[in-house]
């Protein structure tokens, strides 16, 4: 896998005013934050906590950018964007898995101008500098005897690859990786995701701060009002004492069929240079097998599975990736800052590798109830977006329901005003 440096650019002197005016005025909206509440107007709207929010929490944590099987064989490309930057995402002749910037070292044209395909190099439109598929500089026309190759290559990303899933980290020195790996071996690798392909991807562009999507995620306060088909199935919204119940009968059918399925809360700051995560297990209402819109199977069983437990294992990593695990099929969630007030989500959905389209699942079926829960999530987060922009909003106290989001706030506010 490769590994490299995402380079920051010094700010200008002529900027160097503006920005001390910017971080002062920030950091007495973090100490004015009142515990217990939600975050107030600026968080949502002012551009300059945008800019801290990508250079103090995005280009410093690792971020879900796919799973490997959507480049399937040697030479096998695609282009992601995020924020402002653009990541090439390639598997090597020899199988290994690299994430370049989409910037020549010469004059900063795209290099990669197709979303997806199959190439040995990437030769820049603008003055044919050409590059292998994992970053190195091949050929440079009519530059002098003493240029160095060697030294200009894209400049990469950090990668890892576990149980089928691509990794990414733009910082100099990643975040400790370690307890997010043990965690999906034991999450998502009971449920044979390094086995699994991409069924389908579907985006959601967002008129909203990306913020507003991740809080909206993480709680399920607004699962009963405002997802009625998630509700018939997922017993979240229930009072404590019958999901414990549901809980432990779910635990014994897992345990009934050999597997044991880990979970873990290492929901930490990077104050210690380690990677956040937690993985947590929640059982659904008796009788349901899986998420569908009936609660009955829609795919082949993967990984360990022999039959279902009835259960969903949640998988929160880094603060912009979610994972969603059921027996038969999973669930990737991504979510993508694009400027200050907007941004995408984008979900795929994985099947085992073996499972063909119209003879093992329906596409349709699949997809059904996280297409419908996303259209409700979309109005409702695109709502909240245009009434946070009042002068006199004014976040109320969080719900005993909106644990997670509490502690994703906390999490956040802690982050970027760390330097």
């Amino acid at each position: 896998m490769s590994g490299g440096l995402y380079g920051a650019t010094p700010m200008p002197a002529s900027d160097l005013k503006n920005d001390i005016t910017a971080d002062d005025r920030i950091d007495r909206l973090l100490v004015a934050h009142r515990p217990g509440y939600g975050l107030t107007r600026p968080f949502y709207h002012d551009p300059d906590i945008f800019e801290r929010d990508m250079d103090r929490l995005f280009f410093r944590h690792w971020h879900c950018l796919a799973h490997e099987s959507v480049i399937p064989d040697p030479n096998d490309f695609e282009l992601f964007k995020l924020g402002a930057e653009q990541v090439i995402l390639t598997r090597a002749g020899d199988g290994t898995v690299h994430a370049m910037l989409n910037v020549c070292r010469h004059r900063g044209a795209e290099v990669c101008t197709q979303q997806k395909g199959n190439a040995k190099a990437f030769v820049c439109p603008y003055h044919a500098w050409t590059y292998g598929n994992d970053g190195k500089l091949k050929a440079a026309r009519l530059m002098p005897k003493d240029f160095r190759r060697e030294e200009h290559g894209l400049k990469t990303l950090h990668v890892r690859v576990v149980e089928g899933l691509v990794f990414i980290s733009f910082a100099e020195t990643p975040l400790d990786f370690s307890e997010v790996e043990n965690l999906l071996h034991a999450t998502c690798g009971q449920y044979g995701w390094a086995s699994a392909k991409v069924a389908h991807r579907q985006s959601y562009p967002l008129d909203a701060n990306w913020k507003l999507a991740v809080e909206n995620y993480v709680e399920c306060y607004h699962c009963g009002p405002a997802h009625p088909e998630y509700s018939e199935t997922h017993a979240l919204e229930q009072p404590l004492h019958l999901i414990e119940e549901l809980n432990a009968k779910m635990e014994a059918r897992t345990c009934a069929l050999g597997i044991e399925i880990g979970s873990g809360n290492h929901w930490q700051t990077s104050r210690e240079g380690r990677e956040a995560i937690h993985a947590f297990r929640y059982a659904l209402y008796d009788g349901v097998k899986t998420g569908s819109k009936d609660g009955q199977p829609l795919a082949p069983l993967m990984g360990r599975f022999s039959d279902f437990d009835g259960g969903v294992t949640s998988v929160h990593l880094g603060g912009t990736s979610f994972l969603v695990c059921y027996a038969d099929h999973g669930m990737i969630y991504r979510f993508i800052p694009k400027t200050v007030d907007t941004c995408e989500m984008e979900l795929i959905w994985l099947v085992d590798a073996k499972a063909e389209e119209g003879r093992d699942y329906d596409l349709d079926k699949l997809t059904w109830l996280w297409k419908v829960t996303t259209d409700e999530d979309k109005a409702i987060i695109e709502h909240t977006a245009r009434g946070v922009v009042s002068r006199f909003f004014e976040p109320g106290p969080i719900a005993p329901m909106e644990q997670n989001e509490l502690r994703y706030i906390e999490w956040y506010l802690e982050e970027i005003g760390r330097a």
